[in-house]
C-alpha cells in the first residue's frame, strides 16, 4: 500500500498515512481535526545499477528470422525487372 504525506492546515503538523490508492483523501488532521492537503513528495523507489534500463527498455533489435527475410524480397524485386527486360528483348 501506498504511503500518503498529508500536511494540516490549522496546526501545521506533517504525517503519513497508508492507504489504498482507491482511499478517497482524508479530510481532517488526526490530531487537531482541522482541514489537511495531501503534499507531493520525491519518491523512494530507485533503480541502481548497469543493466535494467538496456535490458527491460533497450532498443530492440531485430530477431535473425526478420533480417533474413529482407534479402529475399530484395532479390525478387531484381528478377522481376530482368524478366521486364527479357520480355522487352523478345518482342
Amino acid at each position: 500500500m501506498p504511503i500518503y504525506e498529508y500536511k494540516c492546515r490549522k496546526c501545521g503538523k506533517e504525517f503519513e498515512q497508508f492507504q489504498k490508492i482507491t482511499d478517497s483523501p482524508l479530510k481532517s488532521c488526526k490530531f487537531c481535526k482541522g482541514p489537511v492537503g495531501k503534499l507531493i513528495s520525491m519518491s523512494s523507489f530507485h533503480l541502481k545499477g548497469s543493466g535494467w534500463y538496456v535490458t527491460d527498455y533497450g532498443g530492440k533489435k531485430a530477431p535473425a528470422s526478420e533480417t533474413k527475410a529482407t534479402p529475399p524480397s530484395a532479390e525478387k524485386k531484381e528478377t522481376k525487372t530482368e524478366s521486364k527486360t527479357a520480355a522487352k528483348k523478345d518482342e
